[in-house]
């Protein structure tokens, strides 16, 4: 309940508020616009213009403010492009009627005034209704000893009884009480939507672009530097046993007629060392595309990477079905590597992995018993998992104070 009575009370606050704004909102752009418009022919009206959009743009930052308390989240301030600096003074008094958010500001003032009357006549006809509907066995027998006074029971035929009058505009009263949160939120969601959508849209699309740009850049860089590390472990792995093994091949063909007992050796030597590279090739694909992965999905991929983890790991995973490539790879790539991390320098004895879905999120807690110091700075064990985590509009989290315990959390959205 207690809830439900404060966001009625903020949406009536922002609508009642908002009322006297808006009044005074449509007074300065109706006056500021056709003032502007009508002497801008002899240059007068420049000026104007430019004082007018400066305006919208404050009494549209005021609306900004009061925006979140309604919608529940922060919005976006547009950007208004400064004048360049080596502009004149022409320039920069014009600079206001170059930014099209400007225009939209003052078209807001306009457009605005009529939607808040609307929504103002609302909130107060519904708020009136259920005070004075709630309130009438306070007072109704005191309007009833008003001589020629007739209330609503005697209109409707019932009597002149005002016991009668009083249940009457009390059960009226709750009519309005129990539809004024739908109709007040209804009100301020419809007067807030065409805020957001004017002072704030151009904004969010672009916040949406730097995000995308962002993202990008993330999993080119993501990519470059898994690129780069593969090419380190076959340059230091596979590819020096390949040249042994060319070596040793070699050798044993020259020995082959002279000493066969010491090629049989060497071609032992050989097998041990193909089958060696094998394995490490497996591995470094498993890094790559994952056949378990790409046939079975997340819980099994998982369940085979926390099997070859050389510290006990619990694995808790309580999503089924197949997301997308994408979502799955970047999920198996930060448990691939958090596990690596915690192999190599974390000292933990145990290590727990826990994947569950969330709307459309996919929520991975990945935490170790070890001796913290974790962190995603370049050079590190966790360096790449925000940039592949960014490049699919997912977040990183990594708690990790020296001493332990390490506790990291990724957010991947999964649609």
């Amino acid at each position: 309940m207690r809830p439900l009575l404060r966001r009625i009370g903020m949406d009536s606050r922002y609508l009642i508020v908002g009322f006297p704004l808006s009044i005074v909102f449509f007074a300065l752009m109706v006056v500021g616009f056709a003032a502007g418009i009508g002497t801008v022919v002899v240059w007068v009206g420049v000026p104007i213009l430019a004082t007018t959009l400066l305006v919208a743009r404050g009494m549209a930052d005021m609306e900004r403010r009061m925006l979140p308390e309604v919608l529940g989240r922060p919005v976006p301030r547009p950007r208004y492009q400064p004048a360049p600096e080596e502009a004149g003074w022409f320039r920069r008094m014009v600079n206001p009627m170059t930014n099209g958010q400007s225009w939209l500001d003052l078209l807001y003032g306009i457009v605005a005034f009529p939607v808040s009357i609307v929504t103002f006549v609302l909130t107060v006809t519904w708020w009136a209704g259920t005070v004075l509907g709630l309130a009438s066995p306070l007072y109704g027998w005191i309007t009833a000893a008003i001589p020629g006074n007739h209330g609503l029971a005697y209109l409707l035929g019932l009597g002149d009884s005002v016991w009668i009058d009083v249940v009457i505009n009390t059960c009226i009263g709750m009519l309005f009480a129990l539809t004024l949160p739908v109709i007040v939120r209804g009100a301020a969601l419809t007067q807030a939507g065409l805020g957001r959508a004017m002072l704030t849209g151009v904004a969010e699309l672009q916040e949406r672009i730097d995000d995308l740009a962002e993202g990008r850049a993330a999993a080119v860089s993501a990519e470059a530097n898994a690129l780069r590390r593969l090419e380190r472990d076959i340059h230091d792995g596979p590819q020096q046993r390949l040249v042994s093994l060319a070596m040793d091949l070699s050798r044993a063909q020259r020995q082959l007629r002279r000493d066969p007992r010491a090629v049989e050796e060497m071609l032992n030597q050989a097998i041990s060392s193909t089958r060696e590279t094998l394995d490490e090739l497996r591995a470094l694909s498993r890094g790559i595309a994952p056949p378990i992965l790409t046939d079975r999905g997340l819980a099994p991929a998982l369940a085979a990477l926390a099997s070859r983890c050389t510290i006990p790991v619990e694995l808790d995973v309580q999503v089924t079905g197949r997301f997308a490539a994408a979502v799955e790879n970047t999920v198996y790539f930060v448990v691939a590597e958090s596990l690596t991390n915690v192999a190599k320098h974390s000292h933990a004895t145990v290590c727990t992995v826990s994947l569950s879905r969330s709307g459309g999120v996919l929520m991975l807690t990945i935490g170790d018993d070890g001796v913290g110091g974790a962190h995603t700075a370049k050079g590190h064990g966790l360096s790449g998992l925000a940039d592949r985590l960014k490049a699919v509009d997912g977040e990183l989290a990594v708690d990790s104070p020296v001493g332990g315990p390490t506790v990291i959390v990724a957010e991947v959205p999964c649609g």
